[in-house]
């Protein structure tokens, strides 16, 4: 597989592919599943885009509870969920400073709020109805951060590749970062939890509670871990910015996608669910 930047624009933030290709790097010899970097080019950028090309892994990518394909026994993907648990805290177990990372900048959570904020009033304030709210009531209540760990930035299923002996490797690395790794834990519980997104699919009912993936991951990462409420209401929230973004540009469209401005309904329904794990 070949990543390569989009030419003519500069390779910085989730474009840097390069900076993709060294965290994959970093990983390779660790117990968490990634492909092998085999090549990778700076190039000229903005003209000549940088790339790097990776092996072939195995498995397919699915989002169980979001997608309304049909991946296999029922089973086998709950196992998947649980097996995506011990593969986040095998990666939130990891040192940086032992990956050579100690020198990236660590994003405090306090820091995920802005960030997000920020892509919420970029758009129409009735698709977020109470936003800010919901923003005051995150920083009014930000945990003590844990030790900075890898945070993979988007960790789900959906982002995992899985065949019949488990995960095989974690893709998409364009917004990893050091961080508390309990933003990585509260995107993966709320994309685990049926009631996040009230799709119809196949899977619905048939996947592991979100406390037994709660109680997966604390095992496999075998240190205490709290707040993790405080994490799916951050998370919540964040999928209300990146959804609404989303159906912004959908909505600019010459022909809109139906399916996409549908999720314009569950954003109040979002800012609902993290007022209800902040409580």
């Amino acid at each position: 597989m070949i990543k390569v930047a989009p030419p003519g624009l500069a390779p910085i933030a989730h474009r840097d592919v390069l900076r993709q290709a060294r965290i994959v790097r970093a990983l390779s010899a660790t117990a968490v599943p990634v492909p092998e970097i085999l090549f990778e080019d700076a190039g000229e950028p903005p003209d000549v885009p940088p790339l790097f090309v990776m092996s072939f892994s195995a498995g397919s990518s699915v989002e169980p509870l979001f997608d309304d394909d049909d991946t296999g026994p029922p089973a086998v993907v709950a196992q998947r969920f649980r097996d995506a648990a011990r593969t986040m805290a095998a990666l939130h177990k990891l040192s940086p400073a032992d990956l050579g990372l100690s020198g990236e900048p660590v994003v405090a959570p306090a820091a995920e709020i802005d960030k997000w904020c920020r892509t919420l009033g970029t758009v129409d304030p009735e698709l977020a109805p109470g936003w800010r709210d919901v923003a005051d009531t995150l920083r009014e209540s930000v945990p003590a951060a844990m030790a900075p760990a890898i945070v993979h930035g988007d960790f789900r299923l959906g982002n995992l590749l899985a065949g019949e002996r488990g995960i095989t490797a974690v893709i998409d690395w364009e917004i990893w970062s050091l961080g508390d790794p309990r933003v990585d834990a509260g995107w993966f519980l709320i994309n685990s939890d049926p009631d996040t997104y009230d799709r119809i699919t196949p899977y619905r009912g048939t996947t592991p509670p979100v406390t037994e993936l709660v109680d997966e991951y604390r095992n496999a990462l075998a240190r205490p871990i709290s707040h993790l409420e405080w994490f799916q209401a951050l998370a919540c929230f964040k999928s209300t910015a990146t959804w609404s973004l989303i159906v912004k540009h959908n909505r600019r469209r010459t022909t809109p996608d139906p399916a996409l401005e549908a999720m314009a309904a569950r954003l109040p329904v979002l800012l609902t669910k993290a007022r209800e794990y902040l409580n």
